[in-house]
């Protein structure tokens, strides 16, 4: 899937896994991604955590989830959550 694609109209997305929900209409989504050390080449994971709008509070930790950049809501979120993907049993 491209990253520009689809009815987001050329706004980031992002998936990854909610780590925190414990602040009201927010959550801390952790977003991991591969990329090839600059060296050696083998494939490093690295991580980086966005802070993420999330309306109803319906969303819990260890859920899958994307998230779409968006304009500043607060001092650090900018992004809201777009859907759920996954929710672990």
């Amino acid at each position: 899937m491209s990253e520009r694609s689809g009815s987001t109209g050329g706004r980031k997305v992002r998936q990854g896994t909610v780590v925190s929900d414990r602040m009201e209409r927010t959550v801390v989504v952790s977003v991991e991604r591969l990329l090839a050390h600059p060296l050696y080449g083998k494939q490093v994971s690295r991580r980086k955590k966005y802070h993420a709008h999330d309306e109803n509070g319906e969303y819990r930790v260890g859920d899958v989830v994307r998230i779409e950049e968006t304009r500043p809501l607060s001092k650090r979120k900018r992004w809201r959550v777009l859907e759920l993907i996954e929710r672990p049993e």
